[in-house]
């Protein structure tokens, strides 16, 4: 069903690029995920390497910045082809998806395909799925992971499958996991029917306890129960690359592909759309400005700060890492 375009929203944010500082001068590649720390005082990201890939690169792409942008700690170099979800559990451990391997990546380097879950220190404490192997859509086996969120109960969910958007009967499916990495359930296949995705790119919990999904190759968010349960969908915030929810319940939406050399929704314009996503309502539109960002550069990732200043990361034109503060302040539905 084709759905208005929704770019008439006002934009209530004043935007900023942060220039990440690194203690060796390295320089600034793709940054695909964002996720505040529970301090309030420090972002982390996963930055592809100087560039958009950590195939042949020994740096690390998993950083901790301060708000200034310098980069504080950082780890997971080696061990990755293209770290692409990350999010914190409630114990403050970071979890980071390898969405790359085969025709990708160097072929048989042993990376791709995987989920680690690193303690904030840098230490690997859990790998779901096998580096190198890819997996066929059943069991634990994982195929190009998109995201991995964490349950409050500890129950871990991946999105898997972001070759799903380009390849015919590729993996595209929701994965999840018992708090030790047992392989418990998997719901879904590639597709456009309820509970079908082609590339469930990201996801978050909502504030009734969902699971709400990112599915970018439909043009969508797809809501389910933790058990699998399909509960809804929205088409109103474009075509979604990553979610976030804040405190309140308000939803923040990265739209990187609405529009570009191949146009997936017409009619959209990229940006970042915040409302609320059980009411139907978009109340803003961050569009990025085009003197600040190179033609082509556009949000992939997104979170929000306790505060309500909302972080933006571009993959696309060598990458960037962008804040908006707020100075018109939204209301409740």
């Amino acid at each position: 069903m084709a759905i208005p375009p929704v770019n008439d929203r006002p934009n209530r944010y004043v935007e900023e690029e942060i220039r990440l500082v690194f203690p060796d001068g390295r320089v600034a590649g793709a940054i695909s995920s964002i996720a505040p720390d529970s301090d309030g005082q420090h972002l982390w990201i996963v930055e592809r390497c100087g560039g958009n890939s950590c195939a042949d690169s020994p740096l690390h792409p998993v950083l901790k910045l301060d708000l200034s942008g310098r980069v504080v700690r950082q780890f997971g170099g080696g061990l990755m082809n293209a770290p692409h979800g990350l999010s914190l559990d409630s114990e403050g451990n970071i979890w980071v998806t390898d969405s790359q391997a085969g025709a990708q990546a160097p072929p048989a380097n042993g990376k791709g395909h995987a989920v680690f879950k690193f303690s904030p220190a840098g230490t690997v404490l859990l790998v779901l799925g096998t580096p190198g192997v890819a997996g066929d859509g059943t069991g634990g086996l994982l195929n190009t992971p998109c995201h991995a969120v964490v349950a409050p109960d500890g129950t871990i969910f991946v999105a898997d499958g972001h070759n799903a958007q380009n390849v015919p009967d590729a993996v595209a499916r929701i994965v999840r996991f018992s708090a030790d990495g047992r392989f418990l359930q998997a719901w879904g296949r590639a597709g456009s029917d309820r509970g079908e995705f082609f590339t469930p790119h990201a996801m978050a919990f909502d504030p009734a306890g969902n699971l709400v999904v990112a599915d970018r190759g439909n043009n969508r968010l797809q809501i389910f129960r933790p058990d699998g349960t399909w509960v809804g969908e929205s088409r109103l915030f474009g075509r979604p690359s990553a979610l976030a929810f804040d405190s309140a319940g308000r939803i923040y939406v990265a739209d990187s592909e609405s529009s570009g050399l191949r146009v997936r929704n017409p009619g959209w314009r990229p940006g970042i759309r915040t409302g609320w996503l059980q009411a139907e309502i978009v109340e803003s539109f961050i569009e990025w400005s085009t003197d600040r960002m190179p033609q082509g550069a556009r949000p992939e990732a997104v979170a929000v700060g306790s505060d309500g200043v909302v972080y933006g990361g571009v993959v696309a034109q060598g990458g960037s890492l962008h804040r908006f503060r707020p100075v018109t302040p939204g209301k409740s539905p």
